[in-house]
């Protein structure tokens, strides 16, 4: 039977993820790699980490990609500086990109080499801005934050899905699925948990992949959905 792999947030960690990969994960083409979002900033090699992602997809592997937050900062911050034409020739202040640098934007552009916006291929926006925002499969529900349970339909609050960090789930607006998410990173032991024990009603699989400094976290994990088996490859990158 194929096999389901979900990978939560990589942050620019492109030698981890392939070692995730290529050494533990090592799908078959019919297998699905599931992606959680952010993929860049932080991290030292954002542009590698989406070349990697869109290469697997050129090779005929089965992708899911959703949308995190740090794409979002991404393309809006790209966005602007196409739109920052200003009066008199003088340029408008990009407050998309003033926001998106501390957060590992200047990271993610030195990965492009360049500090200038304008100079990121439009290819790499193109395909950011397409990434779904969630994704169901069979019993489980994928998304890169999570959901508003606020409202009456929570699919209808889509910042939600990128950011929000504090919510409490009911299960009956998601038909009972179990929601897999990252975004906020927490321990190893901590998804151990959640992993292994079936009534819990989610599993944030972010372990803080450029978090290396701090015990029991800097690893990226894969979830495999059907087996619940976890594999865990410790941060390559950040040295």
């Amino acid at each position: 039977m194929p096999k389901q792999w979900v990978i939560p947030d990589i942050h620019g960690c492109v030698r981890t993820l392939r070692a995730l990969i290529e050494q533990l994960v090592i799908p078959a083409k019919e297998d699905t790699l599931y992606f959680l979002g952010d993929f860049v900033d932080r991290g030292p090699d954002s542009k590698g980490v989406l070349d990697y992602v869109m290469g697997l997809e050129d090779q005929g592997y089965n992708i899911v990609a959703l949308k995190g937050n740090h794409e979002e900062f991404f393309i809006k911050a790209w966005e602007e500086e196409q739109q920052a034409r200003g009066f008199l020739f003088l340029k408008k202040t990009n407050k998309s990109k003033a926001q998106w640098m501390p957060h590992g934007g200047r990271e993610a552009l030195e990965s492009f080499g360049t500090t200038e916006l304008s100079k990121i291929p439009v290819h790499y926006i193109d395909w950011m801005r397409k990434l779904p925002l969630f994704h169901i499969t069979g019993n489980f529900l994928l998304v890169h934050a999570g959901l508003n349970f606020n409202i009456e339909d929570p699919f209808q609050d889509t910042h939600s899905m990128l950011w929000i960090k504090d919510y409490r789930i009911i299960p009956s607006k998601i038909e009972n699925r179990r929601l897999i998410h990252g975004h906020v990173p927490v321990s190893l032991d901590f998804i151990d948990i959640a992993v292994n024990s079936p009534g819990y009603p989610f599993v944030d699989l972010d372990n803080g992949c450029y978090m290396v400094n701090r015990p029991g976290y800097g690893n990226l994990p894969a979830l495999e959905l059907q087996s619940m088996e976890l594999k865990v490859q410790p941060n390559l990158d950040m040295d």
